[in-house]
């Protein structure tokens, strides 16, 4: 227990590092959602969780609407949900989760920044055994609930592992990334505050790093993280 939550706490870089980029994110995601399940909110369980997740983000519900209008015409751009993998320098094993409307693009742009700082794109598959793939949910502590039953409880429904973020004051829920629906539908059911669902990839294993090396592979990092197309950047440096 706390392997997830020490790699939330400590090595995952995302992309909300400011609101701008915050809304490009759920923007885009919204409009997959839609795609893929309909505009209608009570019957696409993805779409529901965005939505909530914006309104936590503070995105104009202007934005939310276009995202998921934008999404139901006949010329919306058709944004692929793409990982990439790689090894960047140092053999740091890093994932780079995508969501475009140009594969050729992202692709020659995301094997740039890897060549430019001395790693290798891989092929589609090739890293992903050296991680755990994780359905992650915040949600807000009731009053007086008790951590253990609440554990026990999510058990049968796929969470394996349960932390409270004292700083946040949330709970973290982790589950295989196939649970996600049921913790889901566990949770709206006996009226938890979701604050958000995100899935993420968590190493097996962290590689040591000197701090000249972890300079270098964090701009490279940086780069991914500037690029729009790029959603969010997993890797194994400790």
């Amino acid at each position: 227990m706390g392997r997830a939550f020490e790699y939330r706490k400590a090595t995952k870089l995302k992309r909300w590092g400011n609101m701008a980029r915050v809304f490009t994110k759920l923007g885009k995601q919204i409009t997959i959602a839609v795609k893929e399940g309909g505009s209608d909110p009570d019957l696409n369980p993805r779409l529901r969780m965005l939505v909530q997740q914006s309104k936590k983000e503070n995105m104009p519900k202007d934005n939310v609407d276009r995202a998921i209008k934008r999404a139901t015409e006949k010329d919306a751009a058709d944004y692929k949900e793409i990982i990439y993998e790689g090894y960047g320098p140092f053999g740091i094993a890093i994932l780079v989760e995508t969501a475009t409307d140009n594969n050729m693009r992202t692709v020659a742009n995301v094997r740039s920044y890897f060549n430019k700082y001395g790693g290798s794109l891989g092929t589609s598959g090739s890293l992903q055994f050296l991680f755990d793939h994780k359905c992650v949910f915040k949600i807000t502590p009731k009053e007086g609930m008790d951590m253990e039953e609440l554990e026990l409880e999510l058990i049968d429904y796929g969470v394996d592992e349960i932390e409270y973020d004292e700083e946040e004051n949330v709970i973290l829920l982790y589950g295989d990334f196939q649970s996600n629906s049921a913790i889901q539908k566990y949770l709206e059911s006996n009226g938890y505050e979701i604050h958000s669902a995100e899935f993420e990839w968590i190493p097996n294993d962290y590689k040591e790093v000197s701090d000249e090396q972890r300079a270098t592979l964090e701009k490279l990092l940086e780069k991914f993280e500037e690029d729009e197309d790029v959603q969010n950047v997993f890797h194994n440096m400790k």
